[in-house]
């Protein structure tokens, strides 16, 4: 297992002149030692090419990687003793289950007897054992996806194991099986794993620490619960929650502050930045409050959903659109009534600059 830090960008033209043309801004990063990480965000941010980076299959453009303070930039995968799993099954149709969990084994000359005896438990952790015989080439997509996470966890004296997107290919109701575990093998193993995806459930389900990743630039780092309470970016308050975070336009002009053309009482005394902002809040947080009630903005309900686990209520303030969740036990208006929503309290984040006031 390693230490990963990286200090470095990289561009897939020769002679980047603008942000535009990285594929990763400048950045430094770490990954501890035994840690789960996810690389989280759109299609085309970057978190594939700094995957690839980290594994040595790409150098980068601008600056270094280092594996226990070790350069080791341009050193191969092999070299770097790194285990990746890709997006689509790669096997050996023709070996055995058990055949294809022992081959990066066999190719390091490990004992025969180490060989069964780590094979038996990797199998074991997948749920695989009653398969060892079978030959790979007649088991189901996602059966041949596990025996690719098998290759690449079944090495104890692995650096880090890379995922890149392993469950696409999974049917959905098998991917939570398959999270719960990879968490399970990672605290028994406790290898450092480093795992791509843009769905924000596998993301967060897994990972101990979540990057959060735009147009080739990290916008966040951090615990689940902390990109959840408390997104640094307006980008990870849209792309963190189902639905995302509302935001609000705000100015603030000397002690009153206005929320969408509509002055506000601060609940709790708090100094605010002159000038215009955003406020923040989570549809979780969103509360039916009494009129005039202090935090509280003055709504028009325009639908209110039945999504099974909650009710989600929209409601309009000026020309902006505010979400709510709400337990399906609770009385709610209808369409068409006015409401008062709570929006300041606790809970709620202010932004400036898109970025996250202290």
């Amino acid at each position: 297992m390693a230490h990963i830090t990286l200090d470095l960008a990289h561009s897939y033209r020769p002679n980047p002149q603008q942000d535009s043309d990285y594929a990763l801004l400048p950045l430094k990063m770490e990954f501890e030692d035994g840690g789960a990480y996810a690389l989280l965000g759109p299609s085309g941010c970057g978190k594939t090419t700094m995957l690839n980076i980290m594994s040595g299959l790409l150098v980068p453009s601008h600056g270094k990687v280092l594996f226990d303070g070790r350069d080791v930039t341009r050193a191969t995968p092999q070299d770097r003793n790194i285990a990746q799993v890709f997006q689509f099954p790669v096997i050996y149709d023709t070996m055995t289950v058990a055949e294809n969990l022992a081959f990066p084994l066999k190719n390091r000359k490990v004992p025969e007897a180490q060989i069964q005896q780590r094979v038996g438990q990797i199998a074991e952790m997948l749920e695989m054992s009653h398969q060892l015989g079978m030959r790979a080439a007649g088991l189901s997509a996602d059966q041949k996806q596990k025996i690719s996470l098998g290759r690449g966890l079944v090495r104890s004296d692995v650096a880090a194991v890379l995922f890149d997107e392993p469950l696409t290919v999974i049917d959905p109701h098998l991917k939570w099986q398959l999270r719960r575990k990879l968490k399970q093998i990672h605290h028994e193993l406790k290898l450092t794993l480093i795992y791509v995806t843009h769905d924000q459930v596998e993301a967060l389900t897994f990972a101990d620490q979540v990057v959060v990743m735009s147009r080739g630039k990290v916008m966040q780092l951090g615990t689940p619960d902390a990109l959840f309470e408390r997104p640094q970016h307006v980008f990870v308050g849209h792309f963190i929650g189902s639905p995302g975070m509302n935001f609000l336009p705000a100015q603030v002009d000397g002690a009153q502050l206005r929320v969408a053309d509509l002055a506000l009482e601060l609940p709790v005394p708090r100094h605010l930045p002159q000038g215009a902002l955003q406020v923040g809040v989570r549809p979780e947080y969103l509360a039916l409050a009494q009129p005039g009630q202090a935090g509280a903005l003055h709504c028009s309900v325009q639908r209110v959903q039945d999504i099974g686990t909650y009710f989600m209520l929209t409601a309009k303030v000026g020309e902006h659109l505010l979400r709510a969740r709400f337990a399906p036990e609770q009385r709610l208006p209808s369409p068409g009534d006015a409401v008062w929503l709570q929006v300041l309290g606790e809970h709620t984040c202010f932004y400036q600059n898109e970025e996250l006031l202290p």
